[in-house]
């Protein structure tokens, strides 16, 4: 109803307005501010008038669009143009009808100091002249609260040693409705930096002000001695303000600049490890220590720091003394984050078997470590440990195998000897006859292990048992983990050679080269050792060259050629070890 009345009264004052000529009048140019900090976006509005000719015949043709505009290119060389709004009204001043319009500017500047907007025109009309100052720097607190958008930065220590981690924390306050935003990550070339998780959105009071904030965190590892200065963190969004038009949001950060110390002279370890903790951890080893021969044992060695990516972590020590035969599996290495920083862990597993009775020693892991909190060096051990190792059959032997069986039988004779001396004439017949029966048995053990020496090894099945692992299997791992670059490549090197030439023991690379030397393959294990684990000790940076395997896969099919087509015939492994005499 209220429709029928309004519309033939538009039609009405349409019929009774001429189209006229121009009209002139002032053009005004309003900042939101006059001083602005560096990265902040100043609004510019601009507000002008001028006559519309609207009537029937261009009713339905009239187009905002198409009204002039004030010469805004003007301040290009001083501002970014980051966005433009247009707005209008109509009103009839002495009979004439008159446009005005609104023009809304988003403006960057791009330099510091005293900026002129210069005086703009449209049609017959110019502005003044306004100066905007900008100033370098972020803003303090204060000026923060009266902003629709800012950053904050914080790191939580002001100095740190290489590869020490550093928390950074990103803060964006925003007040509105968003429609859009990008936050730039921190980035340096001579830092890893990583996310510590996804981010968080909160809201916070600023001097009375409601905010909301979006909040990352990140772990930064210099790699470089020196000073660490991290580029601008910047913002970019839109809002959209109660009236419906657009607006810009703009602002930058930068953290202080953090010095970064080197390796202390004082560290004595072989690899740096700065963490604010770090332990080492032991798994599978029986409480009492008693094993027999053949006994399979699995032992685990967990590295486990805080603030230290794992690819940090050192391998720990695989050495075990003669009478064990190691298995290693491949290391593993696991990461977590967390909003406190970077959690890492490597794991150790190798497969334990002794071959050898008596005691047997492993040796104690040490791993040193600087504690970033004390500011101190601190070690990691786990100490040595005795395996009192036995026989299968029980029968139990005192000492390592230093003392050969011949010697053995000696100290028993003397034992006897003086037990004779003490003893009546019928003990001392009884511990004669009994001699003689312990001398016929080791001799009747000795015409045994005799003959099973002279026994020709039995040849190798080749149908293979379910689940055995046969050395073409493990050659094509070996090829792939040496190909790939993997830390697993050595471990396996092992397993293949026990493989190809069973019999020997072969517990190292050292000990495989000794068996078949191959000096191109020694050369290349050494590179890939190099590659995996080696450090400077100034800047502990980690090589970034690619792996290439191709050198290190051609000399292993080579040293297998080498060595025949067919696997060793050195047969299986003895019945006693070749360290233990009997």
């Amino acid at each position: 109803m209220v429709k029928r009345f309004i519309m033939p009264t538009i039609w009405l004052l349409m019929l009774m307005m001429p189209g006229l000529t121009a009209h002139a009048s002032e053009l005004t140019v309003e900042p939101d501010r006059t001083r602005l900090y560096e990265g902040e976006v100043l609004t510019l509005t601009v507000k002008g008038t001028t006559e519309i000719d609207i009537n029937l015949s261009n009713l339905f043709d009239f187009d905002i669009s198409s009204l002039p505009s004030p010469d805004i290119e003007k301040v290009s060389s001083d501002f970014e143009i980051l966005g433009r709004n247009q707005q209008y009204s109509i009103r009839t001043i002495n009979g004439d009808m008159v446009g005005e319009i609104t023009w809304t500017y988003q403006l960057s500047p791009r330099s510091t100091g005293e900026i002129v907007i210069p005086a703009l025109s449209f049609k017959d009309s110019i502005s003044r002249p306004v100066t905007i100052e900008v100033v370098d720097g972020n803003p303090p607190e204060q000026a923060n609260a009266n902003r629709d958008v800012f950053i904050e930065l914080s790191a939580d220590k002001a100095e740190v040693y290489v590869q020490e981690q550093l928390i950074l924390t990103v803060r964006l306050f925003f007040r509105g409705n968003l429609i859009r935003g990008e936050l730039s990550d921190p980035q340096h070339p001579n830092a890893i930096i990583e996310s510590l998780g996804k981010q968080r959105e909160l809201s916070s009071d600023r001097n009375g002000v409601r905010y909301r904030v979006v909040e990352r965190r990140y772990a930064l590892f210099p790699q470089k001695p020196g000073s660490l200065n991290l580029p601008a963190i910047r913002f970019e969004g839109q809002t959209r303000d109660p009236d419906g038009s657009l607006r810009f949001l703009r602002d930058s950060a930068e953290l202080f600049e953090i010095p970064v110390k080197d390796v202390p002279a004082d560290f004595s370890g072989s690899t740096w490890l700065p963490a604010t903790s770090l332990s080492l951890a032991e798994a599978g080893m029986p409480p009492t220590l008693n094993l027999k021969t053949g006994d399979n044992l699995t032992r685990t060695l967990s590295l486990q720091a805080n603030g230290l990516p794992s690819e940090a972590l050192p391998p720990l020590p695989d050495s075990v003394p003669d009478g064990l035969r190691s298995y290693p599996e491949e290391p593993q290495r696991n990461t977590s984050v967390g909003p406190d920083g970077i959690t890492s862990t490597l794991t150790q597993t190798r497969a334990l078997v002794p071959v050898q009775a008596g005691k047997l020693v492993l040796p104690a892991i040490r791993v040193p470590w600087w504690d970033t909190e004390s500011n101190s060096e601190k070690v990691a051990v786990i100490p040595a440990q005795t395996l009192n190792v036995t026989t299968a059959d029980g029968a139990a032997i005192p000492s390592v195998s230093s003392t050969d069986s011949q010697n053995t039988a000696t100290e028993i004779d003397r034992e006897l000897e003086a037990t004779d001396m003490s003893a009546g004439p019928e003990n001392s017949r009884f511990w004669q006859w009994a001699s003689i029966v312990l001398a016929v048995i080791w001799v009747l053990t000795l015409l045994a292990w005799w003959r099973t020496r002279r026994i020709p090894p039995r040849a190798p099945d080749n149908t293979g048992s379910a689940g055995a692992e046969t050395e073409d299997a493990v050659f094509e791992q070996l090829l792939d983990a040496a190909q790939e670059g993997r830390a697993s490549t050595p471990g396996l090197l092992v397993r293949w050679a026990n493989l190809r030439w069973p019999g020997h023991n072969l517990r190292s690379a050292k000990d495989i080269f000794a068996v078949c030397p191959a000096a191109d393959l020694a050369q290349e294990l050494d590179r890939l050792q190099a590659h995996l684990f080696s450090r400077n000790h100034s800047g502990g940076e980690r090589s970034n060259k690619t792996w290439d395997g191709s050198a290190m896969t051609d000399a292993l099919k080579k040293a297998r050629k080498k060595a025949g087509n067919t696997p060793s015939e050195a047969g299986l492994p003895p019945l006693y070890p070749g360290n233990l005499s009997v």
